[in-house]
């Protein structure tokens, strides 16, 4: 009887936890699936070509370093139930919120130009106009949040973004020799220019502003509470490993097909890249599989951008910031909201040519690094309770592993500029 009710009382614990994390999964894999948007994608897939497999290592080495990161955000969120932008301003002031802020408007005009531009060049490639594809997903991503709650929103982009798993079917239809994998990886040009800057390019892809302001501002929406926090950083820590394999997936199939026969070809623009990968996938198969991870990628990259900001702006300026709030309770949060993704829609129809900025933005990104990684040190030392506040020798691997991260991003930017 005894061992009986131990093995009940275990199965009930069991099922606790199982409830709890899947109540809590969801920002962690959200903002991991935005992150492999479709800037980092083509980023990717120009390092396949350019460089063969020589970059895989690095999408392998980024996924604790990024975890690491955006394991701070859930820190931060829990167990102060504050976001990120308004945090800064309780802990360093005002002057130093609207820092951050900035950088995050930057960041997110260019990745909403880069997502948008991307799920245009799909509809072009099955030959609708720019205008029309354009029109449907602005639609689309203004339903998804004006009509829903945080937990609806957060359901339509998983499910949005789960298209990005095309991109494993691709890499397998490709057919890379994995002997060239283990050896490309491993013969590293570390004194080429070019070579740093897709390292700070892929970096960059990796680490945005807008995943940070995203993660901890949702998690504070999403009112977990410090129970939650294994289960949050479960969520995170399989969101990490996910969005770095469909990165590692992408590099794959272009490295297989177009880096063994066409190692210097410029790949700028989704319909570039698809078209380069027909003839290696398959003319039906590549273009379907290849344009729903883009779709994916870059409808749920379009709403983490735009709520970050939105949440953003709202925790600093002070205007009510929840999709708790109907759109006529938080006028300002919605408005912002839908500002970025008109705004975005209509400078990618007037000016088609932004998506060729892809690498270039994710280096902003990496040159961003420092001002996005010291404030959420900061905070992680400062403005967190005794008990979890970062600090002894995991805070020297934090700030070490930061501080390399962020070394590498800047030089490889600034080399590849031909600045240093």
């Amino acid at each position: 009887m005894a061992l009986s009710t131990v093995a009940l009382s275990r199965k009930a614990a069991v099922r606790e936890r199982v409830v709890r994390f899947i109540a809590v999964l969801g920002p962690g894999l959200v903002v991991m699936l935005a992150d492999t948007d479709v800037g980092s994608i083509i980023t990717a897939g120009q390092s396949g070509v350019q460089w063969g497999y020589r970059l895989l290592l690095l999408q392998l080495v980024l996924i604790p370093i990024l975890y690491m990161v955006q394991e701070l955000t859930v820190r931060l969120g829990i167990f102060t139930g504050r976001g990120h932008g308004e945090l800064i301003k309780e802990t360093f002031g005002r002057f130093w919120a609207w820092v951050s802020v900035a950088g995050l408007a930057v960041a997110t005009g260019g990745a909403l130009l880069t997502e948008l531009s991307g799920v245009a060049g799909v509809g072009e490639l099955y030959g609708v106009h720019r205008s029309v594809s354009l029109a449907l997903a602005g639609g689309a991503l203004l339903i998804m949040v004006l009509t829903g709650s945080y937990r609806r929103v957060e359901r339509a982009a998983i499910a949005v973004g789960l298209f990005e798993f095309a991109f494993f079917g691709v890499a397998w239809a490709a057919h890379p020799n994995p002997g060239d994998m283990v050896r490309q990886s491993i013969d590293i040009p570390f004194a080429n220019k070019d070579y740093l800057y897709l390292v700070a390019a892929n970096i960059g892809a990796v680490i945005m502003p807008w995943m940070i302001f995203y993660q901890q501002s949702a998690v504070a929406d999403k009112k977990l509470r410090p129970e939650h926090f294994a289960a949050a950083r479960l969520d995170t820590a399989g969101g990490a490993v996910t969005t770095q394999l469909v990165m590692a997936a992408v590099l794959v199939a272009a490295a297989a097909t177009l880096g063994a026969h066409h190692a210097h070809a410029d790949l700028n623009t989704v319909g570039e890249l698809s078209t380069a990968l027909t003839p290696y996938l398959g003319a039906g198969f590549g273009r379907l599989i290849f344009g729903l991870g883009i779709v994916g990628a870059g409808m749920v990259a379009a709403i983490v951008a735009s709520l970050a900001l939105a949440w953003g702006l709202g925790e600093v300026t002070g205007y009510k910031h929840s999709l708790e709030y109907h759109p006529f309770e938080a006028r300002w949060f919605y408005a912002i909201y839908a500002i970025c993704v008109i705004g975005g829609c209509v400078l990618v129809d007037v000016a088609p040519n932004l998506v060729s900025l892809n690498v270039g933005v994710q280096v902003m990104n990496a040159l961003l690094l420092p001002v996005v990684l010291g404030f959420l040190i900061a905070l992680a030392v400062r403005a967190l309770p005794e008990e979890v506040r970062l600090k002894g020798w995991y805070l020297w691997v934090v700030v070490i592993v930061a501080s390399l991260t962020c070394a590498l991003g800047v030089f490889g930017a600034l080399s590849g500029m031909g600045l240093v």
